[in-house]
């Protein structure tokens, strides 16, 4: 359950970045903003899979 939180926290802390980056780039597409959000997914992906886990348990 820690892993849970801590991976919702920093989650939370990179859609935070993720907005402040884009709004400070003025882009969805600059190089940085991607490298933002493809980490925001991968966490998402692995937040999923522990939820599955915790359903099926």
């Amino acid at each position: 359950m820690k892993d849970k939180i801590r991976l919702l926290d920093e989650l939370h802390a990179l859609r935070l970045k993720l907005l402040e980056v884009a709004e400070a780039r003025g882009s969805l597409t600059d190089p940085e903003v991607l490298a933002i959000s493809e980490a925001a997914d991968e966490l998402i992906v692995t937040l999923q899979h522990i939820q599955k886990k915790e359903l099926l348990s």
